[in-house]
Formats: C-alpha cells, structure tokens, sequence
C-alpha cells in the first residue's frame, strides 16, 4: 500500500463519485459541490453519463461519474487523477480506476462486491480482497447494509432502501472533508419538498455514511481546504447550460425587449429550453417545436417581431438549421444560436464533448454567409459570452453563433453574480428619422448595420425575405453587379465587428519561443498547464486564448507574430488550426489534439508544451 496522498492541510483536491447510472451519483456530486461552494472554496466540475436512458445495471457500460475538483485557490479544471474516489459498485470501480492517483483514497461499497456484480464487471476475484489496490488506501464501507439498516423501520423494500446509499457515501465524503451535515440537510430537504419520506430516508442516510466514518479508520483523519481568496461578492455554483439561459435573460432586460427562445430538444442543449420554460416571471417566452427547423424558422419570426430571439442545439440540429440561418444572414435580422457541441459525426458520443463543430459554424452554409461566431471558456463563463452574442446580435443585425459544448453544458464552477453597471449596456440601432426617409436596407456608416425596425412600428411596415435585396430599398433585384455589392457588404459588416471586440491577451511571456494557443472550453487545462511550467522555470512560453473566433481581434496577427513557433490545442483534429493558416499562413503551427470525447487533461497539454520545446531545441 502507497503512502497517502491526502494530508490534513490541502491546497486543492479532487474528488470523484462512480455508481451504476440509477445510484444517483450526479445529485451526490452536486450536493458535494454545494458544500465546498458554502465552505468558500473554488470549484470546477464534469459529470460523465452513459447516452443510454438505462444501461444494463451493474455494467461498465452503465457507469455514471461525477468529478470535482475543489481548492483554497483559483480552480480552473476538474483536475486530471482522483485524490479521492468513491465507488458503489464493481463496474464504477474498473470504469474508474485509472482516473485515481497511486497513494489515493478508495471509498468502496464492499456489499455490492458479490460474484454476480464482479462477473459483470470482467473480474475474476475480489479486486478488495486481492492485489489489484495495493497501490492505494481502500475503505470497505458496508453501504448497503448499514444504509438498510438505518432506513428498516421507513416502511420502504430493500430496493428503494439501497438508492439511499448514495447519500451514505456522500456523509463519508462530508466527514472526510470537514463538513458540517447541516447545509446539505436543507439543501435535501428543499429538493425533496413535498416528499417527507424521501426527506427522512436520504438524510438518515447521509448521517448514517458520516458516523460510519467518525467511528472507524477515518476518524481522525480528516482534511481542511481554506477558503479561495476569489473577487468579492455574491456567488452561487452555475453549470453552463444555465449560465447561458441566464445571460439571455440579462441580454433582454438590458434591451429592453421581450426573450424568445424556439428550440428543439436535443442533448446537451436541453436544458437551456428546461431552465427558460420556468422563467416566465422574467416575460421569457418558450416555443418547443416539432423539429429543428421550424424552431429557428420560429425563432427568424419572433426576431422580425421585435423580440431578442434565440435558439438552441447541438451538431446534428445545427446542421438542420442551417438553410434558415441563411435566411436570417441576407434578411440581417437579429438572432443568437447556442451550439452545445458533442462528439460526432451523426449521433455520435451525444453525452460526451468535442469542439468539432467549429468549421460547420465557420462555414457551413451555402453561398456567402458570413456570422459572428463566439466561444465560452467555462461554465460561468456561458452567462457573459451569451449576453455578448445577444449584444453583437441586436447591435449589428444578424445571427451570431455562440459555441458551447458538453463540458460547459454540464459542469460547474462558481459565478460572481453580477452587480449593476458591470454588464454593457446594448443599444437598439432604431431609426430616428421621420418614417419616410427610411429604407429597410439602409446603413450606419461606421458599423454598416441596418436599423432594425419592427412591423409594428408605424409608418416603418415592411418586409423582407430570402431573395436578394437591392441596395437599401430591400426590393427584389437579379442585378449582378448588385448582388456582388450586398454579398461585400454583408462581408465588410461583419468584419468591422472586430473594432468592439477586445484585444487578445497573454499570459506569461510576451513575445518568445512558443505560444500556447487555444479556444473555447479547453481554457482551464491550458492555462494551468501554462501556470505550472512557468512557475517551474520555463520563461520563454506564452498563452492566447480566443473567445472571439470570428471575426478575430484585431490585434490577433501582431501577438501571433511575437513568437518563433506555435502551439494549438483544441478537442478535433486541427479546425481551429486550419482557420488561423488560411488568415496568417506565415506563422510556425504544430497542433496537438484530443478527439476521445474528453476534455483535455492539464498534464497532457504540459507534455505536448514540453516534447514541442524538446523538438524546437533539437532542430
């Protein structure tokens, strides 16, 4: 057995829950969340879920997983290995074991480890009762048995006694983390409004899993994160999907308009549609249709009526919408697409994440369609990038996609609530001259926007449609050389966005040998494992990452420029690589990629940062 990993005083530490998809295990990694988000600490999440609505019980295949890391510093990833590991069954354990430190924590449901449960799980023998954890400490927690016992006089069968065992689990984890059960007791005590029984079986539980380990080999042993030192203010834990419904609400307060959001269901997009159907006290209105276009042909229509519209999806919805999103380019009406991004092609891993989406954003529409296109960095990070894309939307008249993908979608991390004045303000590029001297295509000069004026707005009524439009009248024209004129125009108009975009920035060296690159949600493995070489000596690397992909900042060429060669890391084979060739094909590319449906781990990303120097020295 390796010495422990886990020391009275941490820093930071990860944890991760592992149980059969109907144990419950999302609700135990959100209730750890809370508490370390009650106990100040900074936090980053990743549930991991099979696709299948109901795997075979007891299978690898039917493995759910929730991974946490939590620190008295500024968190940025889920981590890479578990300092702690909590298993209810045989197949959590094999699913999981290579996600575990050596010299780390097993907390193990020894009831579940039977020969019908090993058998499923490829096991021969009791991996708690041979060689197979010498290398880490294991705790054989009765789960079952003692959550059974603490519920026996409820009235409830052995089946619904044993989904309890989760929350016996989680009391273990509490203990083991210095937490007080009080917090988590009325966080289940709201969840579970309404059910007294349910109340009662899962807090009894959780008190059962606590004084299991106060009174055997974890006693005393117990761990202290100190709160992070984060900005000051009000927060609160968010997942992305959430964050995004939420910085739509904002965007529309701040217009002062009214938010629609037509969607169709799809994973992991849903539950955008699920969080804005219950926000009809904010004046949101929700529109499920019956398929992918007609929820953004919906959505085109409720932007000509004057609402900040949006809609929602992932990749194979995104490749549906795409004929309307057309539509919404020549017509330059206001609209924002959230693509929650997942492995693919076709259905693909649907609960695992990808960027993969990211040249079906750039260029996956007929004819010339040019879009802004934004991508989110973090859970939290999909509250402000939301209210961007609504931002550049309204203010620049067109469809602007915004890239999310299954790891924002779901994890979590902490979120500042914004106070006022923090958010910018948008501004409606309404027409402020008499009804008469305006035409539904004519133009800012600085921006090129044209003034979106609704049917409703007397003396202003008009339409507009899918067939070229002349040059400010809007009227149908086959005109050649005035089709070539609005295609630029649409072009220019775009491209002019990057004056309002802010200026690329780097971390570490300014100018140097390599330049770490990277986009979207990768940003946390990448700047940590930037961080870390930096502070062990590496003084001549540096890290960019995007979250305006198109059009790019403007300063993009000139910090590209300071450094002999670099380094792009992105979850697909090289789009974002690709992309930045075809602009700057001057500059020095190697790529490094990951295209398993995970996220980048830190210590990958340090490995690819030190083999490219290794190469660079050896040339």
């Amino acid at each position: 057995m390796k010495e422990s990993v886990l020391t009275p005083s941490m820093n930071r530490v990860v944890v991760r829950f592992s149980g059969d998809s109907g144990d419950g295990i999302q609700l135990t990694g959100d209730l750890f969340s809370q508490s370390s988000g009650i106990a100040g600490n900074d936090l980053t999440t990743i549930p991991d879920f099979p696709a299948e609505i109901r795997a075979p019980q007891g299978s690898i295949g039917g493995v759910s997983s929730f991974q946490i890391q939590i620190g008295g510093t500024e968190i940025y990833t889920p981590g890479d290995a578990a300092d702690v590991l909590v298993v209810l069954n045989p197949a959590a354990l094999a699913a999981n074991l290579s996600y575990i430190k050596p010299g780390g924590t097993i907390i193990a449901d020894r009831d579940t480890f039977v020969p019908k449960n090993l058998k499923k799980a490829g096991y021969e023998s009791s991996p708690l009762e041979d060689d197979t954890l010498e290398d880490f400490q294991v705790i054989r927690a009765p789960a079952t048995s003692l959550t059974k016992e603490a519920l026996k006089d409820l009235g409830l069968d052995n089946q619904a006694m044993a989904r309890s065992r989760n929350m016996f689990a989680l009391g273990v984890v509490l203990f083991l983390f210095s937490r007080p059960l009080t917090k988590t007791v009325r966080f289940i005590e709201r969840k579970f409004s309404g059910k007294p029984s349910l109340v009662e079986a899962n807090v009894r539980a959780l008190e059962a899993g606590y004084n299991f380990a106060h009174s055997t080999e974890l006693s005393g042993s117990s761990i202290v994160i100190p709160p992070a030192n984060l900005p000051k203010g009000t927060y609160r834990n968010i997942d992305g999907n959430t964050a995004a419904a939420w910085g739509l609400l904002s965007a529309a307060e701040a217009a002062g308009l009214r938010l629609s959001l037509c969607s169709y269901p799809i994973t992991p997009a849903s539950e955008i549609l699920h969080e804005l159907s219950k926000r009809k006290d904010m004046g949101a209105i929700v529109f499920q249709a019956e398929d992918e276009i007609a929820a953004v042909c919906a959505a085109i229509g409720a932007a000509f009526s004057g609402n900040l519209s949006a809609t929602t999806t992932s990749g194979p919805g995104a490749s549906l919408k795409t004929e309307a999103m057309g539509l919404a380019v020549i017509s330059e009406i206001p609209l924002v697409v959230i693509n929650v991004q997942r492995a693919g092609p076709s259905t693909g891993l649907p609960t695992k994440t990808e960027q993969s989406d990211l040249n079906q954003a750039l260029y996956g529409r007929h004819g010339e369609a040019p879009l802004p296109i934004l991508a989110a960095s973090s859970p939290d990070d999909c509250f402000y990038y939301s209210y961007m894309a609504a931002k550049i939307a309204v203010e620049h008249t067109t469809p602007v996609i915004l890239l999310s993908d299954s790891y924002l979608a779901s994890g979590t991390s902490p979120w500042r609530i914004p106070e006022k004045g923090d958010l910018p303000d948008i501004e409606i590029p309404k027409f402020k001259g008499a009804p008469e001297e305006w035409q539904p295509y004519s133009r800012s000069e600085e921006f090129l926007n044209r003034s979106w004026m609704w049917p409703g707005d007397a003396g202003f009524e008009h339409r507009i449609g899918g067939l070229e439009k002349k040059e400010n009248s809007g009227n149908l024209t086959y005109e050649p050389l005035n089709h070539e004129r609005m295609t630029q125009i649409r072009k220019e108009k775009i491209e002019r966005i990057s004056a309002k975009i802010p200026d690329q920035t780097v971390l570490g060296a300014k100018s140097g040998h390599l330049l770490v690159l990277g986009w979207g949600s990768t940003h946390g493995a990448i700047s940590t494992a930037v961080s870390e070489l930096i502070e062990d000596g590496e003084d001549s690397i540096g890290f960019t990452h995007f979250n305006y992909i198109y059009p790019l900042p403007a300063n993009s060429k000139d910090v590209l420029s300071q450094f002999e060669e670099i380094l792009v890391c992105e979850l697909n084979d090289g789009q974002f690589l690709n992309y930045l060739r075809s602009h700057f094909p001057q500059f020095t590319y190697h790529k490094f990629t990951k295209v398993q449906g995970q996220p980048f781990f830190t210590s990958e990303i340090k490995a690819a940062i030190i083999n490219t120097l290794d190469n660079s020295h050896e040339d």
